[in-house]
């Protein structure tokens, strides 16, 4: 049975659309460019983020991409469509306020988070209660000042959205709702395979290494409509609940898809690229 790269993913704005990818460079800080700039709430200065989509329901209708290729360390600007079609540079003078009058709210578009940073995350189960929206940490596994909801690098397999269409054979599961750095096939394998990589280390293509520390849980970000994926609450309730592994920091099973990993050494990586799990 083999393992190998089946696409990469880029995210330049987080919670924002971002971009398909043959190869990319993995630096020790996650895939090179991912999450790079985030919008910050002028009001509350909370990391925006699509976990709150009653505040923020339009996220999914932004797209973002790098306005040409990156090398490591060398800065580049990004392009950012707005839901209207409009195109804006984030070198552009004017970028907040147009960036502000598109979501109706003050926002500023940034490359460091703030201090001790929080994002709003929406919990439907908790509709109309004082925890209906939850204050959540940013970056919990990875550096400080990134905006990562919490570790550097977001890995799924082909086999867990096959396993979750087979849970919930009306919904639509496909990568997009996820939203991982790097999608990978276990060819002849069945089921929430990557579950049993937490603890273990990856190797991917000639040099990479990953350490996978935990399952990723998941939210209603996951039933959000985007381009022409609907909106379907029954992709977290009847398909995504049906998983629940110990989530170590967490300390606590919770419904997840996915694992998420630290880089141990750096590479590049590209489409077809090998995956060996070692102990």
């Amino acid at each position: 049975m083999t393992t190998t790269v089946a696409t990469l993913w880029r995210y330049p704005v987080k919670s924002m659309m971002g971009e398909e990818l043959n190869g990319a460079e993995i630096t020790s800080s996650g895939l090179l460019g991912d999450r790079a700039f985030a919008l910050v709430d002028v009001e509350t200065g909370n990391v925006i983020s699509a976990k709150n989509p009653k505040k923020w329901p339009s996220l999914f209708h932004f797209r973002a991409q790098y306005s040409q290729p990156l090398n490591n360390g060398a800065p580049s600007s990004v392009w950012i469509t707005l839901p209207d079609g409009t195109v804006l540079s984030s070198d552009d003078p004017a970028v907040d306020q147009k960036l502000s009058d598109s979501l109706g709210r003050q926002v500023t578009l940034q490359t460091q988070s703030p201090q001790d940073a929080k994002l709003e995350q929406y919990w439907p189960e908790h509709e109309g209660a004082e925890n209906e929206i939850s204050n959540e940490a940013v970056a919990g596994g990875a550096a400080k000042g990134t905006f990562f909801d919490y570790a550097p690098l977001h890995l799924l397999t082909t086999n867990s959205i096959s396993a979750l269409q087979g849970l919930y054979p009306e919904g639509r599961f496909e990568v997009r709702r996820f939203r991982p750095n790097l999608m990978l096939d276990c060819n002849g394998q069945f089921g929430f395979v990557e579950d049993d990589w937490v603890g273990k280390t990856l190797r991917i293509g000639d040099s990479l290494r990953l350490s996978i520390t935990d399952p990723c849980p998941r939210c209603v970000m996951t039933t959000l409509a985007q381009g022409d994926l609907p909106r379907d609450i029954g992709i977290l309730k009847n398909g995504i609940s049906a998983n629940r592994p110990m989530v170590p920091f967490a300390g606590r099973e919770l419904p997840s898809v996915g694992v998420y990993a630290r880089v141990l050494t750096p590479g590049w990586v590209k489409r077809g690229d090998s995956v060996m799990i070692e102990g």
